[in-house]
């Protein structure tokens, strides 16, 4: 041992097996390792909101921020104001939460911005309802006011079937350097008069699609900005005894599309498809009603060649039911439907791809109420639909008069969709917004609220898809990281 301890390199042997085993020991008895949890998004009250109404002259107009649900954060102090753009003059100061504040807006008005902050952005909405009883404009038409954003997709009758006209307004103080895309049953069509517009803050302008694109039966509108933002929307006038709408924002390009809101009155039923993108699609139709969801016969797939929009007649199938489609392709695909009303002049309706309302909805123009002038015998209803695992909400109505009635929870089975018939609280009479919210456990919630009014002409219809309510954001969570951004 002496020998082996004189010599250095025995002494350096055995200074590595005594290591080797004290690791060994070590590397045995360490703790299991604990897998890292994956970043979790933060549920964050919103504090500040804007939106844009296109166009409300003629119509009524319509602003709410709901009160906050047990836990929300919509406490505190804040306002919203509803002010005409361009320089236009003030309409009101809304400071107070879940107070429903409804007017009827002039011809030749401009667009109306609507801006929240504090407790009045947290789940702020506001709507744009027209009624017009004669005329090549006649029928019901509205449209939730859009958020301004990078990007915004449509999908409708085309010019050739239709007068549509682009809505473009930019409420921000920067530029918005516009581009718009248009694939109809043909393809892609391009067009330079479509590109690079700019708008400066401040402006709206109105763009006849006609003269982008003269051609399209049917097409699906991508409206993008590579510089700042724009609130896009589009109108559809089918012309006299045909109808009139808003083509509802519709959710980008996805392999599974939920089209909400189909009401259950008798009328022809057009769903609307386009596969945007560079391969041909096929996509999967099933219906989702109150008797249960299936494909329909002879009818359970559309092909749809790549860079165009094609249509299904599916008034056979669903004529008469109120409920959704789910559509499910190998391609992501954008959808929408159209509805029309019975009667010797028709009106016409739309509705579109949706999210599911996770964190709830909130709809400013719920009904009208039994006791305003322009309003004829409109009635008002919901389409809710559960297409992928029962769920319950809870359903809260908002008069513009009187005090909120309790909420009402409304089960909804599995592959399964409920109309529910909206109306005032009692003794109130007046106008209303409607706030629906997922109990927590729900599957995914679709749906879309109906107004509708018989006239001796025929039936007027509009459709307005359920869509998240801007009452929370979902923000990454932020975390210290000792890197370095060099410029």
């Amino acid at each position: 041992m002496k020998g082996l301890i004189e010599n250095r390199f025995g002494l350096l042997a055995l200074v590595l097996v005594v290591l080797g085993a004290l690791y060994g020991v070590a590397f045995v008895s360490r703790p299991a390792p604990v897998p890292p949890k994956a970043a979790q998004k933060v549920k964050t009250a919103v504090e500040s909101v804007s939106m844009v109404c296109p166009d409300p002259g003629g119509g009524r107009l319509s602003v709410i921020t709901p009160p906050a649900d047990q836990g929300a954060g919509n406490g505190g102090s804040g306002a919203a104001t509803v002010e005409q753009m361009k320089g236009g003059k003030p309409l009101a100061t809304l400071d107070k939460v879940g107070a429903l504040w409804r007017r009827d807006v002039p011809l030749r008005t401009r667009p109306v911005t609507v801006a929240g902050m504090g407790a009045a952005a947290a789940g702020l909405e506001a709507a744009q309802t027209t009624r017009v009883t004669s005329g090549a404009l006649r029928g019901l038409s509205g449209v939730r006011c859009v958020e301004p954003g990078a990007e915004a997709w449509f999908i409708g009758p085309g010019p050739a079937a239709a007068d549509i006209t682009l809505h473009l307004a930019n409420s921000d103080e920067a530029a918005a350097d516009v581009a718009v895309m248009i694939y109809a049953g043909e393809g892609p069509v391009l067009s330079d008069r479509g590109n690079g517009m700019v708008i400066k803050p401040g402006e709206y302008r109105e763009v006849k699609l006609r003269d982008l694109a003269p051609s399209p039966l049917v097409m699906a509108v991508q409206v993008t900005t590579s510089g700042g933002r724009v609130a896009a929307a589009v109108r559809a006038s089918l012309g006299e005894g045909r109808g009139v709408d808003w083509l509802p924002a519709a959710a980008p390009p996805s392999t599974r599309v939920v089209v909400p809101g189909i009401p259950g009155s008798a009328g022809q039923r057009e769903l609307y498809v386009a596969a945007p993108g560079e391969q041909d699609a096929v996509v999967q139709v099933k219906a989702v009603l109150k008797d249960g969801s299936y494909a329909l016969k002879n009818k359970e797939t559309v092909e749809v060649p790549a860079g165009s929009t094609t249509t299904l007649d599916l008034t056979t199938g669903v004529g008469g039911q109120a409920g959704a489609l789910v559509l499910t392709a190998d391609q992501p695909i954008v959808a929408g439907m159209r509805m029309t009303g019975t009667g010797s002049r028709q009106d016409v309706a739309f509705t579109a791809g949706a999210a599911p309302i996770d964190l709830g909805s909130v709809v400013a123009d719920g009904g009208p109420g039994a006791k305003s002038a322009k309003a004829g015998g409109q009635q008002s209803r919901l389409v809710l639909s559960a297409p992928f695992g029962a769920a319950t909400v809870r359903i809260r109505i908002l008069p513009q008069n009187g005090a909120p009635a309790a909420p009402v929870e409304v089960a909804l089975p599995a592959a399964r969709s409920k109309e529910i018939k909206l109306k005032p609280p009692a003794g109130s009479g007046s106008g209303f917004a409607v706030h629906v919210t997922p109990v927590a456990g729900s599957g995914p919630v679709y749906g879309g609220r109906v107004l509708s009014e018989d006239t001796p002409e025929g039936v007027l219809l509009t459709v307005q898809p359920l869509a998240q309510a801007r009452t929370w954001a979902l923000v990454p969570v932020t975390a210290e990281w000792p890197g370095a951004v060099l410029p």
